[in-house]
């Protein structure tokens, strides 16, 4: 799948964190992607969510192909532990992306969930045999 974006020029940036569980969950769903990309579709929200290398980017379906919200600039080398918050920059390019903020990060993990339970690992184990250096 190929999806053209804008952006706008953006309105307000702030810092944030997101919760482990989600950043992790996100980054496994990328890294399972064959080009590297996941769509996450955001139902209950109308959003759908594109995760990449580098950020994720929220599209309301009333904008279409207009990014509404961006999460950019992830740290997650300065946290302390797998479980820490992840930093962030959140960049809000539409006037409804401070509202639907307030949603996004719950129902972002939840979509998250309901994708990874779709995905199924197909195939045969494969065990490495690894032996230690003397």
């Amino acid at each position: 799948m190929e999806i053209t974006v804008y952006r706008a020029t953006p309105l307000f940036q702030e810092s944030r964190t997101l919760p482990a569980a989600t950043y992790n969950l996100a980054r496994v769903l990328q890294a399972r992607s064959p080009k590297g990309v996941a769509f996450v579709p955001i139902r209950p929200m109308q959003v759908l969510a594109i995760v990449d290398a580098t950020e994720f980017v929220f599209l309301d379906s009333q904008y279409k192909s207009w990014v509404m919200l961006a999460w950019q600039g992830f740290h997650p080398n300065a946290r302390t532990a797998l479980d820490a918050p992840v930093p962030f920059d959140c960049v809000h390019y539409e006037d409804t992306a401070q509202d639907a903020m307030r949603r996004l990060v719950h129902e972002f993990h939840r979509a998250l969930e309901r994708l990874a339970a779709k995905q199924r690992i197909d195939g045969p184990a494969k065990v490495l045999s690894l032996t230690a250096r003397r």
